[in-house]
């Protein structure tokens, strides 16, 4: 394949936003996924995503913007979640499907019951990276920079929520306060990157980078930024894969993390697995 060929797409104006959306959209569920991953969240990201559907057909239904009313829907139901799982009057995982899971039927029911309003809540179902626009490229930068901000000013509290939350309430650090931030900027997260990957792909881009850095190393700092970088890079290659191969670009981001999962797996072999193991038995329930 020549150069001429790989830099063809970039004529277009639609495909160098969904570059940068792509590769910053990759780098920020790179970045949220260390936190989804080492807590046990993986399930929670799934299901606020599937929450935040509910919000976009409500808002599609309405003729609102849909950051206004899938972010108000968003946010609600991520502190909702946070709450209820704190509370442990049931288990996190009946509570989070319980919310999630009635907000996404709710959308399938306005669907069907307001069809004109399908075709506009497509890409936040499949994603449509192609057809975003300025204002939404302005979104994903946004969010991507005020998630980098939330975790450098408060990466201590963070830090010591993640691994040790009952330590860290004696310590003085108000875990109710930061799990409702941590909420916060995963709903924030999803609600951006919505329109890129679509509900259904997004769980993933959360999961994947942060599993291969955690197969990498035991330090958590080294696996916040490799992460990242791996999200990025993810993001920025399946972009222009998706182009030389005429397939969805959200799919084929999710792909190319998938076979480098393979390919990690396959160079780190027992000890990734290990690492892997340990983060399972030191989540928190």
């Amino acid at each position: 394949m020549t150069v001429s060929r790989l830099l063809e797409p970039y004529k277009f104006e639609f495909f160098f936003h969904g570059v940068i959306v792509a590769t910053l959209a990759g780098g920020l569920c790179g970045l949220i996924g260390v936190y989804v991953v080492l807590r046990g969240m993986s399930y929670i990201g799934h299901g606020l995503s599937h929450a935040i559907f509910g919000g976009a057909a409500a808002s599609a239904v309405l003729g609102l913007n849909f950051y206004v009313g899938a972010g108000i829907w968003g946010f609600a139901s991520a502190l909702m979640i946070g709450r209820v799982t704190r509370r442990r009057l049931i288990g996190s995982d009946a509570a989070i499907g319980v919310i999630t899971t009635a907000s996404f039927a709710l959308g399938l029911a306005l669907i069907g019951l307001f069809g004109s309003a399908s075709k506009s809540i497509d890409a936040t179902l499949f994603g449509s990276i192609l057809g975003i626009s300025t204002t939404e490229v302005w979104v994903v930068v946004g969010v991507t920079a005020g998630a980098g901000l939330v975790v450098f000013f408060r990466y201590r509290s963070l830090l010591f929520t993640t691994f040790d939350a009952e330590v860290a309430e004696v310590s003085g650090v108000n875990t109710a306060r930061v799990d409702a931030l941590l909420m916060l900027v995963l709903a924030g997260s999803i609600l951006a990157t919505m329109q890129v990957l679509g509900v259904i792909l997004i769980a993933a881009t959360l999961v994947i980078p942060a599993v291969i850095a955690r197969m990498f190393t035991n330090s958590f700092s080294r696996m916040l930024w490799l992460s990242t970088i791996i999200g990025t890079a993810c993001g920025f290659v399946g972009m222009n894969l998706s182009y030389q191969l005429d397939i969805s670009s959200g799919a084929t981001i999710v792909l190319v993390g998938a076979a480098l999962f393979l390919v990690v797996f396959l160079i780190t072999g027992p000890a990734g697995l290990r690492r892997l193991a340990a983060t399972d038995a030191h989540a928190p329930s």
